[in-house]
């Protein structure tokens, strides 16, 4: 198995399309392999009361941006991929072409309304997919989800 270096972006372009192309270029030229982006919305994880809620909404990934990402990554010869937090964002996402998806800490507690959804929907693509557990107890729940999708 080959070593791949993954430039974590997650929401550090704030929104910002230009400054998300810079790191994105920035990480094919110190050899990285692909930059990954967190898909999440802002309406399902804070509310709306959150003292930076306007910078929290305006680093939504949102399907517009991700298209313009991905294709810009795409045109720099680095592979895109994403975070997802959410089932609609695996089927945009799969629609784009990711290759691979990543699973935060954060759903593999299963604390929220779309994370056993979103992992169903992300094993369903039988596509490779890098989890995270933190300090989450439910490994086994989890790789029960992927494995009968045959993922490993």
């Amino acid at each position: 198995m080959q070593t791949m270096v993954i430039a974590e972006i997650a929401s550090n372009w704030e929104g910002s399309i230009s400054k998300a192309k810079k790191i994105i270029l920035a990480s094919k030229k110190a050899g990285g392999n692909a930059v990954k982006f967190q898909m999440w919305r802002a309406n399902d994880l804070y509310s709306k009361k959150h003292p930076q809620w306007k910078i929290i909404k305006k680093s939504e990934l949102t399907f517009k941006k991700a298209e313009k990402l991905k294709k810009y990554a795409d045109d720099q010869n680095i592979e895109f991929f994403c975070s997802v937090f959410y089932p609609e964002g695996v089927d945009y996402l799969e629609s784009l072409g990711v290759k691979k998806y990543k699973i935060a800490s954060r759903t593999c507690l299963l604390n929220d309304k779309y994370s056993l959804e979103t992992l169903e929907s992300v094993a369903r693509t039988r596509k490779p997919v890098i989890i995270s557990m933190g300090m989450g107890g439910n490994k086994k729940r989890i790789m029960k989800i992927f494995s009968k999708n045959k993922i490993t």
